[in-house]
């Protein structure tokens, strides 16, 4: 017996955050040197508080003003703020500090099958991207790769809504039923994915449990761009 398989998607949508690189050094590594920044430039800062305390206020802050869980970017910005202030350092120094995160935090390396599997989806599927985090892709030297960026902090609604991803398909010029996404956590990603109408295949990088109890199910699953690519073939035509 023949099976029927799907006519190829016309797009492939990625999240990227622990998709496309692993972001945990990363950050780690970038909130290292900014508070080597903070040393130089405001020292009343750095002597009265450490990396750890910061996190503490950011999170603090967060849980009085959750809202601010679409951007984490601006959750940090806040949360100098409110540290120079306290410190008596001059606030306006903020964004200077915040430029040096960011180029920190955009200094991300790829896996090694990503661009290797961005080249060779290239011509054969339009390519985007939806992230709730703060990567730029143009800072990153990707972004020629992606045909539509949506992110949480510019769209205003973060993942696992599924209006975000269905942003991503309209810029596209297709229809959730016409794309798949390609993340790497069951809830925000395959599930948010799924109730869009898309399909969502589970980036699982390293090999973890699916621990929903069976209540998310993605159409597939994955360990690398090379494993997606090979997927792809054998749910298509």
């Amino acid at each position: 017996m023949t099976l029927l398989r799907r006519a190829w998607p016309k797009a492939v949508v990625f999240d990227l955050d622990d998709t496309l690189w692993p972001i945990a050094p990363v950050i780690l590594e970038a909130e290292q040197i900014l508070f080597a920044w903070l040393r130089e430039h405001a020292p009343r800062v750095a002597q009265q508080f450490s990396i750890e305390t910061l996190r503490h206020a950011r999170l603090e802050l967060l849980a009085r003003q959750p809202a601010f869980q679409l951007d984490l970017g601006a959750l940090r910005r806040a949360g100098l703020i409110a540290a120079f202030e306290q410190a008596g350092e001059d606030a306006g120094k903020v964004e200077l500090a915040m430029t040096e995160f960011f180029a920190a935090r955009n200094a991300v390396i790829p896996y090694d099958d990503v661009l290797p599997g961005l080249l060779r989806l290239k011509g054969r599927v339009l390519v985007g991207s939806v992230t709730n985090g703060n990567a730029d892709l143009q800072t990153i030297g990707l972004d020629r790769h992606f045909d539509a960026s949506v992110s949480a902090p510019a769209f205003g609604v973060a993942k696992p809504d599924p209006t975000i991803f269905q942003e991503a398909c309209r810029l596209l010029r297709v229809l959730p039923q016409d794309a798949v996404y390609v993340g790497d956590d069951l809830r925000l990603d395959v599930q948010g994915a799924q109730r869009a109408g898309m399909r969502a295949v589970w980036m699982n990088r390293v090999g973890k449990a699916n621990d929903s109890g069976g209540y998310i199910e993605p159409d597939g699953e994955v360990h690398s761009l090379d494993g997606l690519l090979d997927w792809l073939k054998r749910e298509h035509a």
